[in-house]
């Protein structure tokens, strides 16, 4: 983004705060609406209940997230195809499905590859090289990333982690640049759940980024959220259960969302929900019109 860009946007903040909108031009009208909502995307764990049980095929995951919840772009999850990685008729059929309904493909969140952050330097070559043919199917289906995790089930010296998890990183990276992913990591399990620790590793590394999820942080959420943004390339906004007006419990989205603005990310914001209610479309809707009220609430 040019430094003009940068700085109309934030003069759009401020006019919009302080209620001057309408007094601008038409142009820049339209550009601080634009800015105030969300894009919004739908991972694919937010269905772990109906894929693992039948009820909802990998291939019509798509189709329900236009057809059931209007929304125009999908994050998949490698665990529910997890041997179609070089399945070409398959990955077509996925990608057409979702070229069908009008949908994009924006990334893959790969799993039980091995770790990118292993110390034994074997062990974590192995790991790279697994991740390969989900760098090819996510370029196939025309995503622009693929979410890893690292150091997930971390028993040793953090810091000899973060060195290779810098190491495992910008080799992975290399080899997807060719194919125009992206690698991004989300705070997850382990070491990666310290935000300080892992926004070390992503500034060493240099070429990789962040998928900051808003509730798998060790410590204070909103301080993890403010160390990971600058590196985002995504956003995961987890939910878990909502009150009687509609607020998530145990988050506060619009602080949350407030973080985004002032970082300047302008991508996709993924929904998973991980509640308890065994109702994921409710959770989904919930989630949904939750990053749109507090869009909504904040452009007022």
């Amino acid at each position: 983004m040019h430094s003009t860009d940068i700085k109309r946007r934030q003069f759009l903040r401020l006019a919009a705060a302080a209620g001057l909108t309408c007094q601008l031009p038409l142009s820049w009208q339209l550009l601080a609406s634009e800015s105030s909502e969300p894009k919004i995307s739908l991972a694919q764990w937010s269905l772990h209940r109906q894929l693992r049980a039948g009820q909802l095929k990998v291939l019509d995951f798509a189709v329900k997230t236009r057809r059931d919840f209007q929304l125009g772009a999908v994050e998949y999850v490698n665990q529910f195809f997890a041997d179609k990685a070089k399945d070409q008729p398959f990955l077509r059929q996925l990608k057409q499905r979702a070229d069908d309904s009008g949908v994009r493909s924006l990334l893959i969140m790969v799993d039980a590859e091995g770790d990118l952050a292993a110390i034994d330097q074997k062990q974590r070559q192995q790991a790279v090289e697994n991740h390969y043919k989900w760098v090819e199917a996510a370029a196939f289906l025309g995503c622009h990333a693929i979410r890893v995790s690292i150091a997930d089930h971390a028993t040793t010296d953090a810091e000899k982690m973060q060195q290779a998890a810098v190491q495992g990183l910008q080799q992975l990276a290399a080899f997807a640049k060719p194919f125009g992913i992206s690698i991004i990591v989300e705070n997850h399990m382990g070491h990666s759940m310290h935000a300080s620790w892992l926004a070390t590793v992503l500034q060493q590394a240099g070429n990789a980024g962040s998928l900051p999820d808003f509730g798998n942080f060790s410590g204070d959420k909103y301080q993890g959220m403010q160390l990971l943004l600058p590196y985002a390339k995504g956003v995961s906004a987890k939910s878990y259960a909502f009150d009687a007006s509609g607020a998530e419990t145990s988050i506060d989205y619009r602080r949350m969302w407030q973080l985004i603005q002032v970082s300047g990310y302008q991508g996709y914001i993924g929904i998973e929900y991980e509640g308890q209610n065994a109702d994921e479309d409710a959770g989904i809707r919930a989630t949904r019109d939750l990053l749109l009220a507090v869009a909504s609430h904040a452009g007022r």
